[in-house]
């Protein structure tokens, strides 16, 4: 099985509640009672998209690098 890596974003929306989107695929959100929650709900969320993805035969978008640099401010 193939390991691909997804960007998330995270926030806390009015009611406390935390907000899960992944940029990469539009329209896949979700959400949960604490961080670790919604974590685990995008996870889900995102398995399920790149298999419909996978079942129609469209393209999976490539897995993200990232690199964390530090600035003084």
């Amino acid at each position: 099985m193939e390991h691909i890596k997804f960007r998330i974003v995270i926030e806390q929306d009015e009611d406390g509640l935390f907000v899960a989107e992944c940029p990469t695929l539009p329209g896949c959100i979700s959400q949960g009672t604490t961080h670790e929650e919604a974590i685990r709900n995008i996870k889900d969320a995102i398995q399920g998209y790149v298999a419909s993805l996978k079942k129609h035969n469209e393209p999976i978008p490539p897995s993200i690098q990232e690199a964390v640099v530090e600035v003084c401010a």
